[in-house]
């Protein structure tokens, strides 16, 4: 396929949120996407998608969760889960709090959206997510000026896991044989680290950049490297 022809190729995403409505805005608003994007599938339930989709490889790019089914606390074990598998998940939701947001980065998600924010933020945000690039809303661009930790960002051990591997070897694709998984995987580990920086008003859009960030806090130290 040509390289036109890949960048026309749709991004495939499903959703799980508990109202119909909040299905069919997305579907219409992915059917007017250039490039285009493709709602396959929509599910009720956290649930519903892991028996769908479990754990057999699939060609889903982007997952929009909505954090608060049927009125219930949030969900935070589905996030960690489907970051755990490597799904690229975009957290969707109506919750604002600044508690909740931090939390869902940590957890893995790689964009935080709030409801309210919009079209345009969501399909840039799904674009971005299936580059592998980082995309930061308002809302979690302003819980991360709010985090105490005052442009720190906090990584997960398999964030700094994938970081290590990638700092040691020369390509994606050594990391994912080194840490048995799929190079899909070590892309969207990589991206929220990114992303996590971005937020934080520390942009490392190169692997360079990012060392230095890395070492700067404390994640990384040189010995790491070696």
């Amino acid at each position: 396929m040509s390289r036109e022809g890949e960048a026309q190729k749709s991004v495939r995403i499903v959703t799980i949120d508990d109202h119909d409505v909040v299905h069919a805005g997305i579907q219409a608003w992915c059917a007017e996407a250039d490039p285009p994007i493709e709602l396959v599938e929509s599910f009720m339930r956290p649930a519903e998608f892991f028996i769908t989709y479990s754990g057999e490889a699939d060609d889903i790019d982007v997952v929009l969760l909505d954090l608060q089914i049927e009125g219930n606390r949030p969900d935070f074990d589905a996030l960690a889960e489907l970051a755990a598998a490597g799904r690229r998940v975009i957290v969707y939701s109506h919750i604002t709090t600044d508690e909740v947001i931090l939390t869902c980065l940590e957890l893995g998600a790689v964009t935080y959206l709030v409801k309210s924010e919009g079209k345009r933020h969501l399909i840039d945000a799904i674009h971005s997510a299936h580059a592998a690039t980082p995309y930061v809303g308002p809302r979690m661009g302003k819980a991360m000026l709010n985090d105490s930790s005052v442009g720190r960002i906090k990584l997960t051990e398999r964030e700094k896991q994938v970081l290590v591997a990638w700092f040691q070897t020369e390509s994606k694709d050594l990391v994912a044989e080194r840490l048995y998984i799929a190079p899909t995987t070590v892309r969207t580990h990589l991206q929220r680290a990114r992303a996590k920086y971005a937020a934080a008003g520390r942009p490392a859009s190169t692997k360079s950049a990012l060392l230095a960030r890395a070492i700067e806090d404390g994640i990384l130290s040189l010995k790491d490297l070696y």
